[in-house]
């Protein structure tokens, strides 16, 4: 989901952010989790919907469509796991307002046409992925609401495809 749901906000950028908690720690708590895959989710269905317009080719777009659909369905199970869980945080159907770093991303990708705005999505996409898959990991092993461990459980699987999915992508592009 969400680069799935995708990621810490630093999945996105390319400069550490202080503001960011690191996810090789052994612990990611259920605040930052919920605010981080909510905005993460929203900016892949929204990068997904501009690389189905702008990107060249068609396994970008059809990858870009995977990650619409994935994302949207990852954030529907994560709605559903908030009002399961135990957490006092709530998702709205409009989803959060994105993280800044997640919106700079967007921006940048908004910026761009063509060839460029390709690489640099698949290039995105492959840092949120791996952030993902970092912190969502994290969570399904060490977080503290049953729900939304259960949720990071199910949607891990999902992430590792779509980084294998890109590691294909950038081999080719």
């Amino acid at each position: 989901m969400l680069a799935l749901l995708a990621g810490t906000p630093s999945a996105f950028s390319q400069q550490p952010s202080s503001d960011v908690p690191p996810v090789s720690e052994n612990k990611v708590d259920t605040e930052t989790f919920t605010r981080t895959l909510a905005s993460a989710n929203r900016f892949e269905i929204e990068s997904g919907k501009l690389a189905e317009k702008k990107a060249v080719a068609a396994d970008v777009k059809d990858f870009a469509a995977l990650m619409v659909k994935d994302h949207t369905k990852a954030g529907e199970d994560f709605k559903a796991a908030l009002d399961k869980g135990q957490t006092t945080a709530s998702a709205t159907p409009q989803g959060p307002a994105l993280q800044p770093n997640d919106q700079a991303m967007l921006d940048q990708l908004k910026a761009l046409d063509g060839d460029a705005f390709q690489a640099k999505y698949i290039t995105l996409q492959t840092q949120a992925h791996k952030q993902a898959v970092a912190m969502v990991s994290t969570y399904a092993q060490s977080g503290d609401d049953p729900a939304l461990k259960e949720f990071a459980k199910k949607t891990l699987e999902t992430l590792k495809m779509h980084e294998m999915h890109l590691k294909d992508l950038a081999a080719v592009h």
